[in-house]
């Protein structure tokens, strides 16, 4: 495993980094809390050093299960949580629809007390706002109160999660330029590539650190899925626009040069890819097993992909993969 500072911040994050969503929240296939827990477990043995949750997956869940397997090892991992969701408040959800958000100084600090006691832990290492629209951004308010946090030792860094899928561009830009955060989450895959490759120049102004998550555009890009694959109804990709897999194997055909010509898997390539976008310092694949997990932890030694065949994916993106308009199905999570 390969290591790299988050852009201008003491925090050195593994190339690979743990998404604690696909063991807390059931959206991406069933994970027992034993199995969470060894995935965990087996990511910081294989090198793995950087893990990001949220304290909305699950209602705090994706949290507790990081000090579950890994509270001894506190002072050797580096820990992203989010916030901004009340998960405290009553709330009748419908399927994977949005919780309200709250983002007052006293809910934010509240907020970040839960999330201390959940993860056992005094500090947290990145302490990310989740899914900020652009009135947010624009509060004084919120980052003053981020500032104290840092006065006091409670979170180390701050940054941005832009989402809840693709997009952002406006949001992204004034946390960069405006609130100068040393760190920003975005989604970047040879699938889905902007609006990252629109940031990057942002990204190399501001010496932004940068966290990318989906790199396999929701398993397109990971060799598991074929046409006849079906999802399970509590499955997050189950609720996609009918022809989205479909639509996305078809890009994916475009893609065989990536697979015969490097000494690499296409989940590795993915991650490469990914890893070669400015300021990026860790992806975050989607694990869900044990096999998978021990294939991704080797990408720092797979084959990079050269500068033409980066350059041949940036002009299939920009042509939609030879695909017409109408089939383009964003797969972004």
């Amino acid at each position: 495993m390969k290591y790299r500072q988050l852009g201008q911040t003491d925090l050195n994050v593994s190339e690979v980094g743990f998404g604690a969503w696909t063991v807390s929240t059931n959206w991406w296939g069933k994970i027992t809390e034993q199995e969470g827990i060894n995935l965990l477990v087996r990511a910081y043995d294989l090198g793995i050093n950087f893990i990001d949750t949220a304290d909305t997956y699950s209602n705090g869940y994706g949290e507790e299960i990081v000090a579950k397997a890994l509270k001894d090892q506190r002072h050797d991992i580096v820990i992203a949580t989010k916030f901004g969701y009340d998960i405290y408040s009553p709330f009748e959800r419908i399927g994977h629809e949005e919780r309200p958000q709250k983002w007052t100084p006293e809910f934010i600090k509240y907020a970040c007390e839960q999330s201390l006691k959940r993860l056992e832990t005094d500090y947290i290492d990145l302490y990310q706002l989740h899914n900020p629209r652009i009135d947010t951004i624009e509060k004084d308010e919120v980052f003053e109160v981020l500032n104290e946090l840092v006065k006091e030792g409670k979170i180390r860094h701050y940054g941005v999660a832009l989402g809840p899928d693709i997009g952002w561009f406006e949001e992204g830009e004034a946390s960069m330029r405006e609130r100068h955060v040393p760190s920003i989450q975005i989604i970047y895959s040879i699938m889905e590539q902007q609006p990252a490759r629109d940031f990057f120049p942002i990204i190399e102004e501001q010496k932004t650190g940068v966290l990318s998550r989906v790199p396999h555009a929701s398993g397109l890009l990971d060799g598991t899925y074929t046409k006849d694959t079906v999802f399970d109804e509590s499955d997050h990709r189950s609720h996609r626009r009918r022809d989205w897999l479909t639509t996305g194997l078809k890009k994916l055909a475009t893609l065989d040069f990536l697979i015969e010509n490097l000494d690499a898997t296409i989940g590795q390539t993915a991650i490469k890819f990914g890893l070669s976008g400015t300021g990026v310092a860790s992806i975050l694949p989607n694990f869900t097993n044990l096999p998978q997990l021990e294939e991704l932890v080797e990408t720092s030694d797979a084959e990079d992909i050269p500068e033409d065949f980066l350059a041949r994916t940036h002009q299939l993106f920009d042509e939609n993969f030879g695909l017409p308009v109408e089939e383009e199905t964003p797969v972004g999570d």
